[in-house]
């Protein structure tokens, strides 16, 4: 089955049936002309007669917020219906927000069906909760594989994590995980190639594969920062260790703002600032590609 999916977000692909193609194409085509009230407008009638393209793009709108009210109850009942059709995008986004969010047996669940299609980004969250025991029973030989069929497709994270598991486990246990990683490879369904535009950032952020313990590094010297009301938020990971580690990797670009990790349940929440107003901190955000980002009021 192809997919149709908002670019950035959300990316273009045809369906079999040609008008059902040119009407969620017509809303595709509408939201990167940001009228996302008419995309939609668009989707919607064709995610109710059970398109899985279109709840999939109705369920990234409702998580947006554009077009409609941000509703991530709405948002993840969009995703449900188009995971429950094979949808592999809808399932490893699905995954990745419920994972991110603190349900980790919820997440697993989907993140495993998308792996067993070879979504890397899903078999790298899926792989490190199976050598961390998060929502599901720890197997690190098994997490390997996984780990290590993502960093096969090319995945960055997939390799930094990688490069973290060669230095843990045993030379006996690698081999073991690179043995299975190749036949499940080989299992593995062979998924439909389509052209489509690169997005300009992935789907769902991946910053919750930490192996854990996470290696210990002494924090950076905070720099001079400027004042204000606004913070942008980053993330919101299930260990601190993996927000410390995006601020890390991101502080190049945020020379001048600090950290904050504001705690709310189970999660860490990654906030950094401050800025003098709400539009320098969505500028701050725009400047940070293949990153989710928003501004968010100081309290």
């Amino acid at each position: 089955m192809s997919h149709k999916y908002l670019a950035g977000l959300i990316c273009i692909a045809a369906l079999s049936a040609p008008g059902s193609a040119q009407s969620v194409k017509a809303g595709i085509d509408a939201w990167q002309k940001t009228d996302y009230s008419a995309a939609v407008a668009i989707w919607r009638p064709l995610a109710e007669k059970g398109d899985a393209d279109a709840a999939f793009n109705l369920g990234q709108a409702y998580r947006l917020g554009r077009g409609v009210p941000l509703n991530l109850a709405a948002a993840q009942s969009w995703l449900e219906r188009a995971a429950n059709n094979g949808h592999v995008d809808a399932q490893t986004t699905l995954g990745l927000l419920l994972f991110q969010n603190g349900n980790h047996i919820g997440g697993v669940r989907w993140l495993k069906a998308a792996s067993d299609k070879g979504e890397p980004r899903a078999m790298l969250v899926y792989g490190t909760a199976l050598y961390n025991g998060d929502g599901a029973p720890q197997d690190p030989i098994l997490g390997y594989a996984y780990v290590s069929r993502a960093a096969a497709q090319g995945l960055a994270a997939a390799k930094d994590t990688l490069a973290q598991l060669d230095q843990i486990l045993s030379a006996e246990d690698r081999r073991k995980g690179a043995a299975l990683a190749l036949a499940k490879a080989k299992a593995a369904p062979v998924q439909a190639v389509s052209v489509k535009p690169k997005p300009e950032r992935p789907v769902a952020r991946i910053g919750t594969a930490t192996v854990k313990p996470p290696p210990k590094a002494a924090a950076p010297a905070p720099p001079a920062v400027a004042s204000g009301a606004w913070r942008i938020q980053l993330g919101a990971f299930s260990q601190r260790g993996s927000a410390e580690a995006l601020f890390r990797k991101l502080s190049g670009s945020l020379a001048g703002r600090q950290a904050f990790y504001i705690p709310a349940g189970a999660i860490t929440r990654l906030q950094v600032g401050p800025y003098a107003s709400r539009a320098a901190a969505q500028a701050a955000c725009n400047a940070i590609r293949g990153q989710g980002c928003f501004p968010v009021a100081a309290k």
